[in-house]
């Protein structure tokens, strides 16, 4: 008896072919409920897409993840993209991949004109109290969960370390920590292949959710077959809408406007982006805080708390930066505030995600024309490992300056510290998720100022 023989009759057949409405109805409805970081969101999309609505088999779905993993970028995003790419050609995985962070995108921008305007407002100031903390937990279980994953051997463990005194000890900027552990990585992978061998990851495949529209033995459809003038069509339109926007915000304002130079940086960062968000942090912070003067360590972290309690990817904290840079620089005058923050974080945004597209548009049809398991290069190996120590050099950091907010010559907030340890041994030992643990983070924050009157 064959395995579809076993399921039940309404799943034997493969679902009626997909509709471009439908299509565009579930992925906004997914940038609305993409909570819980990549790990959650991919989860999300493989229940609805894999298990619940079979538009894409279990295999096209690890395979078009496990390119995802390869890239920089946020892999959620990008495997959205893939998918409606793969259903509806081009304009399928834009659409796709637009609405994963749309929604993000005008949450981020109200809430950073809340914190902005009314910031020092008592209670707000008091909610942001119990958060900080709390994002300094979530922050040490990044690396801790991201080093589970890939710290496997001493040579991995050794380059953590290093990227960590490097980071810590030495201030070596992000990029720098990236090229030397490719190196080592590569030329580790050579010598000893056994030991940058990365993990599986994701699980095996599972049978039983039924024939897919897009099924293991489905043909990649024509628009998903390799062509170099293809390729060079997508290159030339994504180098093409980069420069040009670039070229106009350069001859607007100034190269060395701040508009101009936010979109030249998070170009930058969107590049450098490998390991996730939080692998990407301390390059922004270096940029936006010590380089520039965006804002300030303390208002980043604020960000990174609204970024944790949003949907869509993490890597939209760059909004937020990109939002009170805006708005602290007064780009259009003392009067037009909220105009100055909402353009920046428009054109961050674009910046930021760009490249995104372009690696799907561009490697997905190659990644078709395979359907063999893809693995992690030794030299992506060696980044991630260097990843960890970079994310632990980001907790100490966080947690300095929520602990000692005027210097560690400074009064020691005892308060924090102990919602800090609750926020740590609800996500270590009980395992709860983001938005309750900066939720009740919150609460606690607010009741300790409203109690003490401070």
């Amino acid at each position: 008896m064959t395995a579809e023989a076993t399921l039940p009759p309404a799943v034997r057949e493969a679902p009626p072919p997909l509709s471009c409405a439908a299509a565009f109805a579930f992925w906004l409805k997914l940038g609305f409920v993409s909570f819980g970081g990549p790990a959650g969101q991919i989860a999300l999309m493989h229940e609805e897409l894999v298990e619940r609505r079979r538009w894409i088999s279990e295999r096209r779905f690890l395979h078009a993840l496990n390119y995802c993993m390869l890239l920089p970028g946020p892999e959620a995003q990008q495997l959205a993209t893939y998918i409606g790419w793969l259903m509806h050609r081009a304009w399928g995985g834009i659409v796709a991949g637009v609405l994963f962070v749309l929604p993000s995108l005008a949450l981020l921008i109200g809430l950073s004109w809340l914190y902005m305007a009314h910031g020092n407002v008592p209670v707000v100031a008091g909610l942001f109290y119990g958060i900080k903390p709390a994002v300094t937990a979530l922050v040490a279980q990044a690396a801790w969960r991201i080093g589970g994953r890939t710290l496997k051997n001493g040579w991995l463990w050794g380059i953590a370390i290093a990227a960590f005194v490097a980071t810590f000890a030495l201030g070596a900027p992000f990029p720098l920590i990236v090229l030397a552990a490719a190196c080592i990585g590569a030329v580790g992978g050579r010598w000893a292949p056994d030991r940058f061998q990365a993990g599986g990851g994701h699980g095996s495949a599972r049978a039983g959710a039924g024939p897919a529209l897009i099924d293991d033995r489905t043909p990649p459809p024509p628009h998903a077959r390799f062509s170099w003038r293809r390729a060079g069509g997508v290159l030339a339109v994504c180098l093409g809408l980069w420069a040009l926007a670039l070229g106009a915000l350069a001859a607007r304002f100034g190269w060395d406007a701040v508009l101009t130079q936010m979109a030249w940086f998070f170009t930058k960062a969107a590049l450098l982006t490998f390991g996730g968000a939080y692998a990407v942090l301390p390059y922004v912070y270096q940029g936006a805080v010590d380089q520039h003067q965006w804002l300030t360590g303390p208002q980043m972290i604020d960000g990174l708390a609204l970024g944790e309690t949003t949907p869509g990817p993490l890597i939209m904290v760059v909004a937020f930066v990109a939002f009170v840079g805006g708005w602290s620089h007064a780009l259009f005058g003392p009067d037009a505030l909220f105009l100055a923050g909402a353009t920046a974080a428009v054109v961050v945004t674009f910046f930021t995600f760009l490249p995104s597209f372009f690696f799907i548009l561009v490697g997905g049809p190659f990644i078709e024309s395979t359907h063999g398991q893809l693995r992690f290069t030794a030299p992506l190996t060696g980044i991630t490992a260097a990843v960890v120590g970079v994310i632990v050099n980001l907790a100490v950091f966080f947690a300095v300056h929520v602990l000692w907010p005027e210097g560690l010559g400074g009064r020691f907030e005892w308060p924090a510290a102990v919602i800090g340890v609750a926020a740590a041994v609800a996500l270590f030992r009980f395992r709860l998720g983001v938005i309750p643990v900066i939720a009740g983070s919150a609460v606690a924050g607010l009741a300790w100022r409203l109690a003490t009157g401070t």
